[in-house]
């Protein structure tokens, strides 16, 4: 996600073809795939359950100004502007809308290698935080308070996303203010590699929901799933979320992904340093232009960058439908999905592990998947137990690419295993003991 309220000069699209030639210029031989771990949490005061504010001296700014010290370069929008992030090498920290934090990992070519620097950041976050009277708490969708009680984050394209998105869709405040999500993001060489990739992925990603589902409470509620935070992905904007059709009818390619992508309305462009809201696709907006600029490649960038589906293709392919989980599960998803995607007898072997669905059966599986997790049923298939299977396809493969990669796997295998979803846990926390700033305290990293 871009960071900058400027933005370089850049070519004007003149045709698809140049479109396309960016998911070409993404193609890397497999001597080259690297992952990137990404991982959100929320912060919290140590004894309290209230939202942590940018301003304040125990707020999220001050959280920021604790780490720089330790060899980062803090972001400004501009020069008067406050620090919205931290950067260090391809490391960034950075803030979600309601202050959620988030490492952006640097790209590595194991999963164990992104594993301990997001173990050596949490160590150093927690140390400051805690210097502060924070705590970091890994749940995927607060579990008290609302959206009208959160406040934001001063990033001038939250300002826009902010006025944008809930026109789309009523719970567009709630995905950017009350979740957090673990993702993991991976290479391919060929088009016919980042299809295999892409919709292996999307079948199989409600077994990882399921894995991770981490999100019950609503309002210090049961919400009726055991992944909230997947259920607002529902009313955010079904044009730019969700699954595609393409990815379960054999016709998915570069170009179904560009046609979707294309069809999708535009929430921001950037200019002179401020963000503007046309009302229109971005097809519309190569066909003619806006307030007389036409549409270049850096604009297709940013929009690239406001598409949330399951599966997302920028120059990586994104891995998106995990909830925030402990580290260890965080570390475990990259070990994951480098199992199933990089070796290829462990693809062959997730191609067949379940029957093909379509469209409309796969959101059915998905469905049952975010509501009941490992208990739910597919078909007359256990999810608990397609999921160990998974998790099994996955360390034969990283035995066979990668054999000190395959121990981050046990934290998912022993999950699956007991046919328990992280969020019954949560619920049996809450059953316990509901007040909020004692419930937090289970869940703290």
């Amino acid at each position: 996600m871009s960071l900058d309220l400027q933005r370089a000069a850049s070519e004007p699209i003149t045709s698809l073809d140049m479109l396309l030639a960016g998911f070409r210029s993404a193609e890397k031989p497999r001597s080259k795939h690297l992952l990137g771990l990404e991982h959100e949490k929320f912060v919290y005061p140590v004894q309290s359950a209230q939202q942590v504010p940018y301003e304040g001296p125990s707020g999220i700014g001050a959280l920021l100004e604790k780490l720089a010290p330790a060899g980062y370069t803090p972001f400004r929008e501009t020069p008067a502007s406050p620090v919205i992030a931290l950067q260090k090498g391809m490391l960034t920290i950075s803030l979600e809308p309601g202050g959620q934090l988030e490492l952006s990992g640097s790209p590595f070519r194991t999963a164990r290698e992104a594993h301990a620097e997001n173990l050596a950041h949490l160590a150093e976050v927690k140390q400051a935080a805690g210097a502060l009277g924070l705590r970091l708490v890994a749940l995927g969708y607060r579990p008290f308070a609302t959206p009208q009680q959160m406040s934001w984050m001063p990033k001038t394209r939250y300002v826009a996303m902010r006025q944008t998105l809930p026109e789309r869709g009523p719970l567009a405040h709630n995905m950017m203010l009350m979740t957090a999500t673990g993702q993991v993001s991976f290479d391919w060489e060929s088009e016919a590699d980042c299809v295999r990739k892409t919709v292996l992925i999307a079948r199989l990603a409600p077994l990882m929901v399921a894995l991770y589902a981490n999100s019950p409470l609503l309002d210090g509620k049961p919400s009726g799933y055991l992944s909230f935070r997947n259920r607002v992905w529902d009313e955010v904007d079904p044009t730019r979320c969700g699954y595609l059709r393409s990815f379960f009818d054999g016709s998915f390619s570069y170009r179904a992904y560009l046609d979707w992508a294309l069809d999708a309305p535009i929430l921001f462009l950037r200019r002179d340093g401020e963000y503007l809201r046309p009302k229109m696709t971005f097809r519309d907006f190569i066909h003619r232009g806006y307030a007389g600029s036409p549409a270049d490649m850096s604009d297709w960038t940013d929009h690239l960058s406001t598409l949330f589906p399951e599966v997302r293709l920028k120059k990586v392919v994104e891995v998106r439908g995990a909830d925030c989980a402990s580290a260890e599960m965080t570390g475990a998803l990259g070990a994951l999905w480098r199992g199933l995607l990089y070796e290829p007898g462990a693809m062959e072997e997730g191609e067949r592990l379940l029957p093909k669905l379509s469209y409309e059966e796969h959101l059915a599986f998905h469905d049952t998947a975010r509501r009941q997790g490992l208990a739910g049923r597919l078909g007359t298939h256990e999810l608990h137990r397609l999921a160990g299977e998974m998790v099994a396809i996955a360390r034969r493969g990283l035995e066979r690419l990668d054999p000190a990669d395959a121990p981050l796997l046990e934290p998912l295998a022993a999950q699956a295993a007991s046919g328990r979803s992280p969020g019954q846990t949560v619920l049996e926390a809450w059953q316990k003991d509901p007040r909020p700033e004692a419930f937090l305290g289970h869940f703290t990293l």
